[in-house]
């Protein structure tokens, strides 16, 4: 037995001692796929090699590698395991996240769990001293190559938070899916929006990475913006505002809303989508299956009409999530918030097995007008409820929820333990570890960002809290 043979073999857990279940050997599968990696943001890229090898077979298995292994064979991790894990399991095409999984992937761990094949993109991945990552699976014919997703990486968003750049925001994501704004000439442009919407199509796909899944609308607001991006925050006693009402447009047509499901509306940011929206999302999904459960949801004859009807159990819920734009964001936040531009955070949004539908440019208010109009929501005059959690948007001069509450549809979901982590707390991570998060960027072939790039971000915050308590007073006055 070689070196490498046994060091492989010593990587292997002993009976009863794996991660998680199954504790005995599976049956080698062609449709079980093995996908594994960091999986540090839960951003975009991950999600299309998630997507393109699920659909290589009908199960992917995710190994998620330990903090020390990533540690020592490429650099700090920004996300710890659980909530690496956590954000891994929220994605619909994954069967089941396996933590510890090996930063060299090995053969003894992906037949245990029954997997023929390992998929990665057509990037190079090497191990502290070198060598690829997956020669061992490459060598028994076991590796599939998907295409890498371009633009997006975790060492470029950890970029975007040390240099303080807005050169990636996206003004009006419709006009640049219409190939009328962006760089490049007319052609160019044309190419980037439809390749944007061929995209944003294939997220929307439902667990299978093969049908329709997720629906996409686009929020067009009845008048010009105002320069504070608010829309009124009533509009339950105003005639005007229910005849003017909003303007939706469907850009993903998927699994529509049934009768008998509850409209759930949810809104935010979803900057560095990450576990923190994620147990919000989840636990909103939690209290409506729980609620579903308690009035016969079920009960087996109403599961039998339902997929006779629709041919598949749905939930007893359809929850929309409204994003907000770049612009909204960025005033009452400042700096270079949102780290992700929003066709970035829909690309994110998307793939979570807690939404059903997405709403893009939804309002930073949304009133009475804007909730009776949503789609599936006329017949009802608003949705069921509107839910809000721990993690907040920006602090606004009103509270967005007045309608809502007025209504008697608001519900707060309280606190949990993912509930400090958000895109400023992450930037903050980056910022108190920024040395060795510098060498892992300088590794990556970044140009060394120092001291002075620490320094110009802390001064950017200071001097974005000032101008956002004088927005906010202006805006009360």
């Amino acid at each position: 037995m070689t070196a490498e043979q046994k060091s492989e073999a010593a990587s292997v857990p002993s009976p009863g001692k794996w991660p998680v279940d199954p504790q005995e050997n599976v049956p080698l599968s062609d449709e079980r796929i093995w996908v594994d990696g960091c999986f540090d943001f839960q951003h975009h890229g991950h999600a299309g090699a998630m997507l393109q090898a699920r659909q290589l077979g009908n199960e992917l298995w995710a190994g998620v590698h330990s903090d020390e292994e990533i540690l020592e064979n490429k650099g700090p991790t920004v996300m710890t395991l659980d909530e690496r894990v956590f954000a891994t399991k929220a994605c619909r095409w994954v069967t089941k996240a396996v933590p510890y999984a090996p930063y060299v992937t090995t053969l003894p761990w992906i037949t245990h769990y029954g997997c023929r094949y390992v998929v990665h993109g057509d990037d190079i991945t090497s191990d502290s001293g070198g060598e690829d990552c997956y020669r061992f699976v490459k060598a028994a014919g076991r590796f599939k190559v998907v295409k890498r997703t371009p633009g997006i990486s975790t060492t470029e968003l950890v970029g975007r938070m040390l240099l303080c750049t807005k050169t990636h925001f996206i003004r009006n994501l419709e006009a640049v899916l219409n190939g009328q704004e962006g760089s490049g000439n007319e052609q160019e442009r044309e190419t980037t929006g439809a390749e944007m919407r061929s995209r944003i199509q294939a997220y929307a796909t439902d667990e299978s990475g093969r049908a329709p899944g997720a629906e996409v609308y686009l929020w067009t607001p009845p008048h010009e913006r105002n320069p504070a991006h608010l829309s009124p925050v009533s509009t339950l006693d105003n005639s005007k505002h229910q005849q003017n009402s909003v303007s939706f447009s469907r850009l993903v047509v998927g699994r529509a809303a049934h009768h008998d499901q509850r409209v759930v509306y949810v809104d935010g940011g979803w900057d560095l989508f990450s576990c923190g929206h994620i147990e919000f999302l989840r636990l909103v999904c939690e209290h409506e299956t729980q609620l579903g459960h308690q009035q016969g949801w079920d009960a087996p004859h109403r599961t039998q009409e339902r997929v006779a009807r629709a041919g598949w159990d749905y939930p007893p819920f359809f929850l929309i999530a409204g994003i907000h734009d770049d612009e909204v964001i960025n005033y009452w936040k400042g700096v270079n918030y949102p780290i992700m531009n929003i066709y970035e955070r829909l690309l994110c949004l998307l793939p979570c097995r807690f939404v059903h539908a997405v709403v893009v440019s939804a309002p930073a208010i949304p009133n009475h007008a804007y909730l009776s109009s949503l789609p599936y929501c006329k017949s009802r005059d608003a949705p069921d409820v509107v839910c809000h959690g721990p993690t907040g948007f920006t602090p606004l001069p009103q509270d967005p929820y007045t309608d809502a509450k007025k209504l008697g549809i608001f519900r707060q979901i309280d606190e949990h333990k993912f509930a400090d982590v958000n895109a400023a707390s992450i930037v903050e991570r980056i910022l108190k570890s920024r040395a060795t998060y510098e060498e892992r960027q300088r590794v990556k072939g970044v140009k060394g960002l120092g001291e002075e790039a620490v320094r110009r971000r802390e001064e950017e915050e200071k001097r974005a809290e000032v101008v956002r308590e004088q927005r906010l007073q202006d805006a009360r006055d």
